[in-house]
């Protein structure tokens, strides 16, 4: 079995897609997690998972941990306008390190979205291509977490409050993307892959339909025009900067850059991703 790393291993996704590589039967000493702080992943450790301390503003660290590794999961920063940076670290180390494939955590439609998380995401994409690293584009949709972990927020209005219209989204679980991650770094691929990575669509009437039929408590959807909702955001507090960027992802998903039709999760996840319903319910008990 080949030495596969996992960047960002302590974070939400980066720790589930380690567990999903142990539970798929991956020896724990094939698998490499690099976080910031080997403190964050006892646990990690304590089944025999190999832990590598760097940072992605610190080419040396980067450089001393991915030697010897195989294939390289890059887990996106969070560092809003510093990402590309970071990512360009990651993948010089890998190159220079031998790493002889990298997969990126990317966003659905990186190529041609008009979200404005796209920008970072598309010139990382660029980054890799220019390398002479094989490389596996996971391009995600949104997590469904996103709107679920707001469903007390949501009751306690009675209103799910946005501009996204009718746009669809295929979202899925953070497990799902994990997993689905978790099976592509397995995969002895050859060449370029890009997956087009969601869950079974749904919109915000949907949304607040299903949040209704499980708590029992009538929530609607309450549709706004993108400015009328940067005036809603701002009047709860938010920046003007924060506001715009929030209403820009809204007229993004009404845009249909969050959608996707292709099975692409399914087939790496081997199963249905998780239905909205179960993630509802799953978020209420």
């Amino acid at each position: 079995m080949p030495n596969l790393a996992v960047t960002g291993a302590s974070g939400q996704l980066g720790r589930l897609v380690v567990q999903d590589l142990l539970a798929r039967g991956v020896p724990a000493s094939d698998v490499i997690a690099v976080v910031r702080s080997r403190d964050n992943v006892a646990a990690l450790a304590d089944r025999g998972v190999r832990v590598r301390e760097a940072d992605y503003s610190s080419p040396p660290t980067l450089a001393a941990a991915f030697d010897g590794v195989d294939r390289l999961l890059l887990i996106s920063s969070s560092e809003t306008g510093q990402r590309v940076v970071h990512h360009t670290n990651v993948i010089q180390a890998a190159e220079a390190a031998g790493v002889s494939r990298i997969l990126y955590t990317s966003i659905l439609k990186a190529d041609t979205s008009t979200n404005p998380l796209a920008g970072e995401h598309r010139d990382t994409e660029l980054a890799l291509a220019a390398t002479s690293v094989p490389f596996t584009l996971l391009r995600n949709s949104w997590y469904t977490e996103n709107y679920t972990n707001q469903i007390g927020r949501y009751v306690d209005s009675g209103e799910i409050l946005a501009a996204a219209g009718n746009g669809r989204i295929s979202a899925a679980t953070r497990r799902d993307f994990a997993g689905a991650a978790a099976a592509a770094l397995m995969e002895d691929e050859a060449g370029q892959r890009i997956y087009e990575l969601g869950g079974p669509a749904f919109d915000l009437f949907e949304l607040a339909q299903t949040i209704t039929e499980v708590t029992g408590t009538t929530v609607t959807y309450r549709d706004l025009s993108v400015e009328s909702y940067v005036s809603s955001l701002r009047g709860f507090g938010l920046a003007d900067e924060t506001a715009d960027f929030v209403a820009a992802i809204d007229a993004s998903i009404a845009h249909g850059d969050l959608e996707t039709t292709r099975r692409d999760l399914t087939e790496l996840l081997g199963r249905p991703a998780t239905t909205l319903t179960e993630v509802v319910r799953s978020a209420q008990g």
